[in-house]
């Protein structure tokens, strides 16, 4: 199987869509040998921040030594980027021979979803790269998650917020009871800021299963600025003058989560050293979230896509106001028509001199049209550009030096506009 041919199959998955259940996850790995426990793994849930959580984790665990697999979703350009070893994307060869084996195995039964098969090959390369230990990001909520079959050292479950209600749930109970399915019985689970009915699950959860919780706020704590310096307050020590390339005020709290697994992994047999938590932090990189790619105007990508997402963002655009006060904000906004589409927009739209509605490439991408339905009056003036190629064009004739472009309301959208900044076309496997 060519790696084209391996993308074609992977792409064909995704008419299974979305199915609860391990059974069929638990099968394509027990045919692989059980790869998944060949070597330790962290698991990193939440509604958001457990990519950003995961990256800067990945980052200290290799710069204390070790042979780090990373395993994330979705992707913003290539498929690889979902499984890296060491920083490294799985090779097109490895790819397309493990997509023929896999779906050896996948053709003996019920035939997988698309994030299973990912998963299952995923946990195989990992096994066959011989890493170390693997940071595993949660794919949807977290009970019935392919990624579920893993017994962690630590887990943690960054936020929890309303999105994929159709498949979560419509309350934040309901959510926060999918994600805690992944804390296991006597692994120590770290939480970030949760509002009060979600932290009541995760901690009656925890408490069932014997997993004793740490939360942000309590056990530890970050204060200060990820770009200019933080200090970190944990279980077992201080640690001051920390700093991280990723900015806003919501990374604060991710840092400390991941600095929290690493005081955990530390006594659960994975040494980290101060020295590799700090060389890791600032070596961290994780695109697309307040990710800045030019400058004069800064042109700032941003998946948020939530209203959780979505505050986080305003708040990050407000600061730059007042310490730019004659910069201009123009927000170039996409998003999936299966959003939040009103409470999301409602906290940009503000904010934005100039906006610029516009569509990822997708068939559920909402129209620019259902945008501006959904905006209602405050769409007055908006300029609609389908294409994000468009869309980016004129966002550009807009500004000026000094300005700032932010494009944001989905990682597809994102992901689309750095295909345009590359010269490249994006994966047809999105989800």
């Amino acid at each position: 199987m060519s790696y084209s041919a391996s993308l074609e199959y992977l792409f064909g998955l995704q008419k299974h869509g979305i199915k609860p259940g391990l059974d069929r996850i638990a099968r394509l790995l027990d045919g692989l040998g059980r790869p998944q426990a060949a070597y330790p793994t962290l698991h990193i849930g939440g509604t958001n921040g457990k990519g950003s959580t995961a990256a800067m984790a990945a980052a200290m665990l290799q710069a204390a030594g070790y042979r780090v697999g990373l395993y994330t979703s979705p992707h913003l350009v290539e498929f690889r980027e979902r499984v890296r070893v060491n920083g490294t994307m799985i090779p097109e060869a490895d790819m397309a021979a493990l997509t023929e084996r896999v779906a050896r195995l996948a053709g003996q039964g019920p035939q997988p979803t698309f994030f299973e098969f990912t998963t299952a090959l995923a946990f195989q390369y990992f096994a066959e790269a011989r890493v170390e230990v693997a940071v595993v990001e949660v794919g949807l909520g977290g009970r019935f998650d392919a990624t579920n079959l893993i017994v962690p050292l630590a887990s943690a479950i960054t936020t929890v917020a309303l999105d994929h209600q159709e498949y979560l749930g419509s309350s934040l109970d309901a959510i926060a009871f999918e994600k805690a399915g992944i804390v296991k019985r006597d692994v120590p689970v770290v939480t970030g800021r949760l509002k009060l009915p979600a932290a009541e699950v995760v901690a009656r959860t925890a408490k069932e299963r014997q997993a004793p919780l740490y939360r942000l706020g309590r056990e530890f704590e970050a204060q200060g600025d990820t770009l200019t310096g933080f200090t970190y307050r944990g279980m077992r020590g201080r640690q001051e003058g920390l700093t991280c390339p990723l900015a806003g005020a919501h990374q604060l709290d991710n840092a400390a989560c991941a600095l929290a697994l690493m005081e955990l992994v530390s006594e659960r047999g994975l040494c980290v050293s101060e020295q590799a938590v700090r060389a890791g932090l600032r070596r961290t990189f994780w695109e697309g979230r307040l990710e800045v790619v030019e400058r004069d105007p800064l042109l700032l990508l941003d998946g948020a896509h939530n209203p959780e997402a979505g505050a986080a963002l305003a708040a990050y655009l407000d600061s730059h106001r007042v310490s730019r006060p004659g910069s201009r904000v123009i927000v170039v906004l996409g998003m999936m028509r299966d959003k939040d589409l009103a409470g999301f927009c409602g906290l940009l739209t503000p904010l934005a001199d100039e906006l610029v509605l516009t569509q990822a490439q997708l068939t559920r991408a909402a129209s620019v049209h259902e945008l501006a339905s959904a905006l209602g009056e405050r769409a007055a003036g908006a300029h609609l550009a389908p294409h994000p190629a468009e869309a980016l064009a004129l966002a550009r004739r807009l500004a000026v030096a000094g300005d700032l472009i932010c494009v944001t309301g989905s990682l597809m959208l994102v992901g689309d506009v750095k295909a345009l900044l590359r010269g490249c076309a994006t994966s047809p496997i999105r989800g």
